[in-house]
């Protein structure tokens, strides 16, 4: 008999600005993975000793996000010592992957019941720090593959602007209405049955930081390049140099968690399966564009699935940059109104190793507010890769 892998329930943090002074920033990223977790039992009426694994994803995992992050949140959040936990790193499909590798090892007989998400405190573990600790992973051999060097995301994302044509007032008005459209949801409480009140010292973090309702594209617009150097614009001449913070996610602090299970685990736990796992993919792509991943695991997924991208009801595509779900969207014939109809990364902040479970928690709360069946997650990887997920609403 096929086993079939559900999704219980789906949670997470406020998205808290992630420097000195945000929301969340005085929280230990242990302590805030610790706080999803046991939420997530909480909510649900269990015991940690039902749990097979937990699997959280992080991509900075130094310092205080070091020594499998995982493993020190399940200690952190009161839950038996036998309960065993591991952190994966994917860039920022981290959590993404830890809910793939979640259900395939519940399709596989392998668990029946997980807790699957991620964690990053860009505040207190900055971007980049892991690379500046013990020397750069641009080793000789990657050298000699790549003479000229591969770029950080930020060029990855003006060389992809620039070869689909995207004007900065293109980027500045999509990152406008995913503030409208975040901004939006929040004041009608289509988050709340998923983000959870955060104590902190300054008092209750309720709401995503991140989100600033009165952004126009006009002010976008008066925003400065982030990325141009001498040596890349001497490098690649083409760029017109476009991508600035507007257009860009904001550094982020966040946890999010899904509870993964068997159909029959939850029916004889008297839980009731929310969405399925319909449909996998993971692809690698072009490391110098490196953003562009989510167009060939889409056209894989709907390849292995049997659906095509009109029998989606919702896309969640990470908005790390605006270039990436515009060109995404242009590829692959997806409709504007469906792509991140509650808001992105550009406005719900992209907490690196949390995104992906964040993502999958969006989508599953507005299949379930406006009856959609079919919902696709994907989301750019660092290094050029990408993972797409298809769930099933039930």
């Amino acid at each position: 008999m096929t086993r079939t892998a559900v999704i219980v329930d789906a949670v997470r943090t406020p998205s808290g600005r992630g420097k000195p002074g945000g929301a969340l920033s005085g929280i230990h990223p242990v302590d805030l993975a610790a706080y999803v977790l046991r939420s997530v039992l909480e909510r649900n009426g269990l015991e940690s000793t039902q749990l097979d694994d937990v699997l959280l994803g992080c991509v900075s995992q130094v310092g205080e996000q070091s020594s499998n992050i995982a493993r020190q949140a399940v200690l952190a959040a009161g839950f038996d010592e036998s309960i065993p936990a591991t952190t994966i790193d994917r860039q920022c499909g981290s959590s993404q992957q830890a809910a793939h590798f979640a259900a395939q090892g519940i399709i596989a007989g392998a668990y029946d019941v997980l807790i699957a998400g991620g964690v990053e405190s860009m505040s207190r573990v900055p971007l980049g720090v892991s690379a500046s600790v013990a020397g750069s992973p641009d080793s000789p051999l990657l050298r000699a593959r790549y003479p000229e060097g591969l770029v950080n995301q930020g060029v990855s994302a003006e060389l992809i602007a620039q070869k689909w044509g995207f004007t900065r007032e293109d980027l500045d008005a999509f990152s406008a209405e995913s503030h409208w459209r975040a901004a939006d949801a929040s004041a009608r409480g289509r988050f709340a049955s998923q983000v959870l009140p955060v104590e902190t010292d300054a008092g209750t973090v309720t709401t995503d930081e991140t989100i600033r309702a009165t952004t126009t594209a006009e002010g976008l617009a008066g925003l400065n390049p982030s990325f141009r150097t001498d040596a890349y614009a001497a490098r690649f001449p083409e760029i017109e140099w476009k991508i600035t913070p507007g257009n860009s996610s904001p550094l982020t602090d966040a946890a999010s968690a899904v509870l993964i299970m068997s159909e029959e685990k939850a029916r004889e736990l008297g839980l009731t399966p929310r969405a399925r796992f319909h449909s996998f993919a993971v692809v690698g792509d072009d490391p110098l564009l490196m953003l562009t991943g989510p167009i060939p695991a889409t056209r894989r997924i709907l390849e292995r699935s049997g659906l095509t991208i009109d029998d989606l009801d919702a896309y969640e595509v990470n908005e790390a940059f605006a270039p990436v779900p515009l060109a995404w969207a242009a590829e692959v014939g997806a409709d504007p109104a469906k792509l991140n109809p509650w808001g992105g990364a550009i406005a719900l902040g992209h907490a690196l190793g949390s995104s992906g479970t964040r993502l999958l928690g969006t989508m599953l709360a507005y299949l379930e507010a406006t009856g959609g069946r079919y919902g696709l997650q994907t989301m750019c990887e660092g290094g050029g890769m990408a993972n797409a997920t298809i769930i099933e609403r039930l």
